[in-house]
């Protein structure tokens, strides 16, 4: 998937959208990749001069790529959107730096009615940067 099949199935947008392509995609889940720009403009303030990719957009990442799995999976009913439940297990292991492409996987653990429970992980150059647990569930778009 590129990035404009993955827009047909979230609604993040730039600057916002922390996937570029889809590599892999099956039954219990996915791989996604995204080029960290080293022009962004959090960048400017996330340790200046040593700029590091903070641990809660690396998340994100993690959570986009689920919702795009749900939503390949099982589309949401019109007028409800994929939001985090719940986050536990989260461990980081190694920085991520401006310039560095990110590999993001997802795979479902365990699904009950509309939740929908993943483990996560992030890494760059097979070195993980990330793994955690969360949960994400399609609920009503707030208004």
């Amino acid at each position: 998937m590129n990035l404009d099949d993955i827009k047909s199935c979230i609604p993040h947008r730039e600057p916002f959208l922390w996937l570029d392509e889809i590599i892999l995609q099956n039954d219990d889940g996915l791989v996604a990749t995204k080029f960290i720009d080293p022009d962004l403009e959090l960048f400017k303030g996330h340790y200046p001069g040593t700029p590091i990719l903070p641990g809660v957009i690396q998340c994100e990442a993690c959570f986009q790529a689920a919702a795009v799995f749900m939503s390949q999976q099982h589309p949401p009913d019109e007028g409800r959107v994929p939001v985090v439940t719940r986050q536990t297990e989260t461990r980081f292991r190694r920085i991520v730096r401006p310039g560095e492409t990110i590999t993001v996987e997802v795979k479902l653990t365990e699904q009950l009615a509309n939740a929908y429970f993943f483990t996560g992980k992030v890494s760059v150059e097979g070195q993980v940067a990330v793994r955690l647990e969360f949960a994400v569930a399609d609920a009503p778009m707030p208004a």
